[in-house]
């Protein structure tokens, strides 16, 4: 079996980390292509694959295609491969905006497998969250080739397309609020006297550590804040300046909007 990469930027970087760390596939049965010679060599020193700057090679060699560029770039890149991709090939997308409709009119081959899914950075540390459906004539065979393939960098689910923007939204754009969340955490502690490069470690840690906690335990999430909230103590004055300041709705509306634009791209 052959996986084929298009682009290979962070994120293909960091799926192809791990399926080779996992031992799924060898760096021979991988094959990617790049708009640069040296982002080609870069990727091939660093995993010992075969790198290319040919979009139409890879499409032909793949067994399991990524499409892994941004989606400014679809049209482009579908143009140059459309002829190439062999019939029973998996074509799986990670672009955020791009559906399964878009897809398949762009490529205009109803013979296609294709499969969209939207994994996020967490994965360069082998902790990502990636949401993923498929297409008319993909098997729950070839769907579960992909997950295993997926789950190899963190978790990977199969949701309906319809919720594919609210994945864009709760876990494909959202490690940038959180890493806001840890920033301004560390600026309150350097505000208080604490070294910087501490605080970070310290607001980094927290996250990493309640997130971990909710998980392992299967605890709601509002049942572990009380837990923290002792009676008369200083987290719940924190916990009471958030909700005045309107903590929640302000997240809720930023992840609509980021949902609102994932729908319009």
């Amino acid at each position: 079996m052959k996986i084929g990469f298009i682009g290979l930027g962070n994120m293909a970087a960091a799926m192809i980390g791990g399926m080779l760390g996992k031992g799924l596939v060898k760096p021979e049965e991988i094959i990617g292509s790049s708009k640069t010679e040296l982002t080609a060599q870069n990727i091939k020193t660093k995993f010992g694959i075969t790198t290319v700057i040919d979009n139409a090679r890879v499409a032909r060699e793949s067994d399991i295609l990524f499409l892994a560029v941004k989606p400014v770039f679809f049209s482009e890149i579908i143009g140059e491969i459309r002829h190439e991709v062999k019939p029973d090939t998996l074509v799986v997308s990670i672009a955020a905006g791009r559906d399964l409709r878009y897809l398949k009119e762009e490529f205009g081959r109803p013979d296609l497998k294709l499969i969209r899914c939207m994994p996020n950075t967490p994965a360069l540390v082998a902790e990502g969250c990636t949401g993923v459906c498929a297409g008319e004539g993909v098997s729950q065979e070839d769907m579960d080739r992909v997950l295993e393939l997926l789950r190899s960098f963190g978790t990977a689910s199969e949701v309906p397309e319809r919720l594919m923007d609210v994945v864009v939204g709760v876990s494909g754009s959202s490690p940038a609020y959180v890493f806001m969340f840890i920033e301004a955490m560390a600026d309150g502690a350097v505000a208080a006297g604490m070294p910087r490069q501490q605080a970070y470690e310290f607001a980094a840690q927290a996250v990493l550590g309640s997130a971990r906690l909710m998980l392992e335990t299967g605890k709601h999430p509002g049942e572990l804040k009380d837990m923290v909230c002792s009676p008369g103590g200083t987290t719940i004055q924190a916990v009471k300046v958030l909700e005045q300041r309107g903590m929640r709705a302000a997240v809720m509306d930023a992840m609509e909007a980021c949902i609102n634009k994932s729908k319009n791209m």
